[in-house]
């Protein structure tokens, strides 16, 4: 079908920057939008950052002026861009993508395994 694997993620000082990457693999005609979204120990999951096909973005407002979402939509391929990171920004960052594959007529959701941001002195 189709697989999302993210990387980019580790351990980074508060202040600092990273870059997640997420390639979509697979079955793939084309991709409507494409989230991070990022979970933190005993919290519920929460969207990060949104892109449509057109490039058009949303943030959520924890992060907004901090974090850039980009695509490349020849690579199928979502990168987050993660500047001035604070310690509340430690969590799991997924990936999910809206698929539509080849020989379906709907689009389905699916999600990347995650990787762990931490952000910590």
């Amino acid at each position: 079908q189709v697989q999302l694997v993210e990387s980019g993620g580790g351990l980074v000082q508060p202040g600092g920057s990273l870059r997640l990457s997420c390639a979509a693999s697979g079955n793939i005609f084309s991709i409507s939008a494409m989230t991070w979204y990022r979970q933190a120990p005993g919290k519920e999951r929460e969207l990060v950052a949104a892109i449509t096909s057109g490039a058009s973005t949303d943030y959520g407002d924890s992060v907004k002026g901090r974090f850039t979402i980009s695509r490349d939509n020849v690579k199928n391929m979502v990168y987050l861009q993660m500047n001035s990171l604070k310690p509340e920004d430690t969590a799991v960052y997924y990936c999910n993508a809206n698929v539509l594959s080849r020989g379906y007529s709907t689009y389905r959701a699916y999600w990347g395994q995650g990787t762990q941001v931490t952000v910590s002195s």
